[in-house]
């Protein structure tokens, strides 16, 4: 029975110890007015943005995120348009078409790298042929899922969350609806502490309901 009971005291203080380290106003922040109707851990991001290249080609956050939630929280995101000028809205809505399609893991490293490495993808036309190599689909394909009501549906509801989180810019987390990563107050002393870092403050913070 002893032995339990240390377990027991052992685990929580364990737990006690992991919820400390994250506070409030450091690690993360409530949001001042939660939003409902949100997904539980949502990201917001731009293939113009060069920390959320970074994110996501180099330090791999996302993976990790994904990795360390529990099996019934899935990570969702979102593309946001006050990046990349007349050019940005053109490819909120081809993430729109991913997302409709489900091939978002397919296309990201392509489209990051097509923007922001070898600058290959310019303009309407070059996007739409690296989301099609990339995702395997017919230009046909892609015509159709681009002037669905789905996508225009799901563009608006990316915009609509922007708005309602009032996101200030990218890479950004919120989850539940009530909070958002903190990206400089997380532990930045190696990239490896750092993504281990957020994948953590998110984890806890999804058990806040």
């Amino acid at each position: 029975m002893k032995k339990i009971w240390f377990a027991l005291v052992g685990l929580m203080l364990a737990f006690s110890a992991s919820a400390a380290q994250f506070t409030d106003g450091q690690q993360y922040v409530s949001l001042p007015k939660p939003v409902a109707g949100e997904p539980q851990v949502l990201e917001f991001f731009s293939f113009f943005c060069p920390h959320c290249y970074q994110f996501e080609r180099i330090y791999h956050v996302g993976e990790a995120v994904k990795k360390n939630l529990p099996a019934d929280t899935k990570l969702v995101s979102y593309h946001v348009d006050f990046l990349g000028g007349d050019f940005g809205p053109v490819v909120t809505q081809a993430w729109a078409v991913a997302m409709a399609l489900g091939v978002e893991d397919k296309v990201t490293a392509p489209l990051f790298d097509g923007i922001q490495k070898t600058q290959t993808i310019t303009d309407a036309a070059s996007l739409k042929a690296a989301f099609i190599n990339a995702a395997g689909i017919s230009s046909q394909e892609y015509d159709a899922a681009w002037n669905s009501f789905a996508v225009k549906a799901l563009v608006a509801q990316q915009q609509k969350a922007a708005s309602d989180l009032d996101l200030r810019g990218v890479p950004a987390m919120f989850i539940n609806g009530k909070y958002m990563v903190n990206n400089g107050g997380l532990d930045t002393s190696s990239m490896d502490n750092f993504v281990a870092d957020y994948a953590n403050v998110v984890k806890f913070l999804v058990s806040q309901k």
